[in-house]
């Protein structure tokens, strides 16, 4: 579903834009979409500098003790087979193990 929303850009963008483009709706949704994903991915990188102290918990109890933490039913949730191995080091962050 659509919804419709109304924004103001300076008309030298607008005729930025129709020079480019013929739909502008398209072209704007493109432009957030791609503006949001680099901000998403900005805060993934934020995150990882400085995690949430509950990953910080997690990292420090490990995967054995969460997994067995877990709500009978949703041990199915995490494949420790799926990643890769990594540590968490205090004040650098994730370090893929070697």
């Amino acid at each position: 579903m659509n919804e419709r929303v109304t924004v103001t850009i300076p008309e030298e963008i607008v005729r930025d834009i129709d020079r480019r483009e013929h739909n502008r709706s398209r072209f704007i949704l493109q432009a957030v979409q791609n503006e949001l994903e680099r901000r998403r991915k900005e805060e993934l990188r934020r995150s990882l500098r400085a995690p949430h102290p509950e990953g910080e918990r997690l990292a420090q109890a490990g995967a054995d003790d969460w997994l067995a933490s877990m709500p009978e039913g949703d041990i199915d949730l995490l494949d420790v087979e799926a990643g890769e191995s990594v540590r968490w080091i205090p004040g650098h962050g994730w370090t893929k193990e070697v």
